[in-house]
């Protein structure tokens, strides 16, 4: 049983070392005011005048002089079979998390994100440079425009149906080694109703519309 580090009433905002900016974080910090770090992004926070209530991972990437600054907030996390982004989400309590700095640099780091995004039982939603990326739940309203780019991404057999697609999901059979859903257009409001594991990815404009057909906020 793994010990909650962070307890929030409110979301939480989780920032990792890669690809972000300051603007993408004070929009999360409105939303979910609870800053955490992942290992190095204790030091993208820093940067910003920032300082997270904890930062969780196995602190290879940390610097000595955010360790000083940060003294007891620093949780060191030792074992080596999850990323950092997989130790911070085990160990927050709180009813979703706003994922930050966890793409746009090496593309195996990008990659193991999007698994662990699938694994997580948590509300994530994941805040990339041009992308709003999140589970897709079995059932999933969206308030989109007309010619919202809406991609689908197998991370197993998915079969699902939808209304407000330009190209419908009915009666397809998707998997990532055959077929994925990328680049479908909305005709309006979208509906989709999925069985099996898959990522939706909405433009990143699009962060309110996912937060609302999530439930959040």
């Amino acid at each position: 049983m793994i010990s909650s580090i962070v307890h929030s009433s409110t979301g939480v905002s989780l920032l990792g070392a890669g690809a972000v900016n300051h603007a993408d974080v004070d929009e999360a910090l409105t939303i979910a005011p609870c800053l955490v770090a992942a290992d190095g992004g204790g030091d993208r926070a820093l940067s910003m005048g920032l300082e997270p209530e904890a930062v969780i991972g196995d602190l290879d990437s940390l610097s000595d002089a955010a360790r000083a600054t940060l003294g007891p907030r620093v949780h060191p996390v030792a074992e080596q079979d999850s990323t950092d982004f997989a130790k911070c989400l085990q160990r927050i309590k709180a009813p979703f998390i706003l994922a930050l700095g966890f793409t746009g640099m090496r593309l195996d780091h990008t990659l193991a994100a999007m698994t662990d995004l699938i694994r997580t039982p948590h509300r994530v939603v994941m805040l990339a440079e041009e992308e709003v990326i999140f589970r897709c739940p079995p059932s999933l309203s969206l308030d989109v425009t007309e010619g919202t780019r809406v991609s689908l991404f197998p991370f197993g057999e998915v079969k699902a149906r939808s209304e407000g697609l330009q190209w419908p999901l009915d009666g397809i059979g998707f998997t990532p080694a055959e077929r994925v859903g990328t680049s479908n257009r909305a005709t309006g409001p979208v509906r989709i109703m999925l069985e099996g594991p898959a990522l939706m990815m909405l433009p990143r404009e699009n962060l309110s519309a996912a937060l609302e057909g999530l439930g959040i906020g």
